[in-house]
């Protein structure tokens, strides 16, 4: 009798980790569809009443077809992650290192031989909504064709031959070196069976032409969710965390819901359009890192209209509050002040390298743009943005949007860290404990 109580208590634990694992997987894998959130009726652009949604805006309804394809390739994005710094434009190159290796972007000039110039429309059509190569291999959704996958045919062959004007550039591609079994691509097929359902773009009847235009522009144009989404293990967006924040490129992309404290809540409309328009919003921050890049490329050409539906879009996502951005710290002292036990040496980099542009009050000594306070990055318990924006620098000169120039060569790793700890405690709610290591990690990466 002992024996069968055992025996049936371990078929039981079985049974009932299997059950668990069923259940958290199916969770995983069943995600809801990025307009979930609105409720209402969803109908098929054909039977949609109001104004088209998807397209090229009012203004350029009249442009010829290279300028509306122009358009849509920069609303899309395309350039940034299809030009190696430094490179040709569009020719690929761009090394993307995530945790299992390192993804290289395709050329994607007309070049014949090493772009798509023989590509077929077909065939860009399935790369783009399907994520299936001309060959047949399967994309990594570092390329995101789960969001592309709601751009219309029309739109996507319009990029097409706006891509068709470029000049080609003979580019080979370079080879990933993902370790197994991340290299096998088939994979990804079973991926895109679970995260790649949404289909083309079916606007809500019962909300606003503006609100449609905006979540065609949000969802699937600049895929924003790309990354301002929480990924789950299966490196898929996780829509039960929508826009409540994400990683890009090492860099931290901020919550973007409704949220009041931790996202956009508080921001009014205007501070909103022109954060997306110029990459800066007083008393809320300066886009940096990957977000400088979209506004630099893409974001900064789109027309008011479309700026005004996307901020229509981004107010209506609900709010999720998120721990990793608590309630911003007020404004700080115009003087110096009193430096607390291990921030000496941080106090003394900023005044000698920092506090000519900055302010010690954080409010900015020369332009708007060097604003301090009220800024996400400081206020971020991590400080990873501090520290790349140290690194790297953020912007670039002569373009009349805020400029601050790489330090990554001027200072050691525990410089870095110390001046980021200090920057943090000064202007943010709390300081940061940044390592010399974590700094060296972020310098390598």
């Amino acid at each position: 009798m002992k024996w069968i109580r055992r025996h049936r208590a371990i078929v039981l634990l079985i049974a009932s980790s299997v059950l668990f694992a069923g259940i958290f997987l199916g969770r995983m894998a069943l995600q809801p569809s990025a307009l979930a959130f609105a409720g209402g009726q969803r109908v098929d652009l054909s039977q949609y009443q109001g104004r088209s949604p998807v397209g090229v805006p009012v203004e350029l309804a009249h442009a010829d077809p290279i300028a509306k394809g122009k358009y849509l390739t920069e609303a899309a994005d395309c350039m940034a992650c299809h030009t190696a710094k430094g490179g040709n434009p569009f020719a690929g190159g761009r090394a993307f290192k995530l945790p299992f290796g390192t993804l290289y972007t395709p050329n994607i000039t007309p070049d014949r031989e090493t772009g798509i110039g023989a590509w077929s429309d077909g065939e860009f059509l399935r790369a783009v909504h399907d994520g299936i190569s001309r060959d047949g291999s399967r994309l990594y959704p570092a390329f995101p064709y789960a969001s592309y996958a709601m751009l219309t045919d029309t739109d996507v062959i319009a990029i097409r031959r706006y891509l068709e004007t470029l000049e080609p550039v003979r580019q080979k591609n370079l080879p990933n070196s993902f370790s197994f079994p991340f290299n096998q691509r088939w994979l990804m097929a079973a991926w895109s069976a679970f995260f790649n359902r949404e289909g083309r773009f079916r606007p809500v009847v019962e909300r606003s032409e503006e609100w449609n235009r905006g979540a065609y522009l949000v969802e699937a144009a600049a895929h924003c969710g790309e990354c301002h989404t929480p990924r789950n293990l299966m490196q898929a967006m996780n829509m039960r965390q929508k826009f409540s924040g994400g990683v890009a490129e090492s860099w931290n992309a901020y919550n973007i819901t409704s949220d009041r404290i931790s996202g956009i809540g508080d921001w009014p409309r205007e501070a909103l359009a022109s954060y997306l328009s110029r990459g800066h919003a007083q008393n809320h921050g300066v886009a940096s890192g990957p977000m400088a890049e979209a506004v630099e490329l893409s974001l900064s050409k789109l027309t008011q209209s479309d700026i005004r539906a996307m901020v229509t879009y981004l107010r209506s996502i609900p709010a999720i509050r998120t721990s990793a951005a608590p309630a911003m710290a007020g404004p700080a002292q115009a003087i110096p002040g009193e430096t607390l036990a291990g921030e000496a040496h941080g106090k003394r980099l900023f005044e000698g390298a920092c506090a000519s542009c900055h302010a010690w009050s954080g409010q900015g000594a020369l332009v708007n743009g060097a604003q301090l306070t009220g800024n996400r990055a400081v206020n971020d318990r991590t400080s990873a943005n501090v520290v790349l924006m140290i690194l790297e620098g953020t912007g670039k000169p002569a373009t009349g949007r805020a400029y601050m120039p790489s330090f990554r060569t001027a200072y050691s790793d525990a410089e870095i860290a110390d001046l980021a700890n200090y920057v943090t405690a000064r202007f943010g709610a709390s300081p940061a404990r940044v390592t010399p290591k974590d700094v060296a990690r972020m310098r390598a990466e």
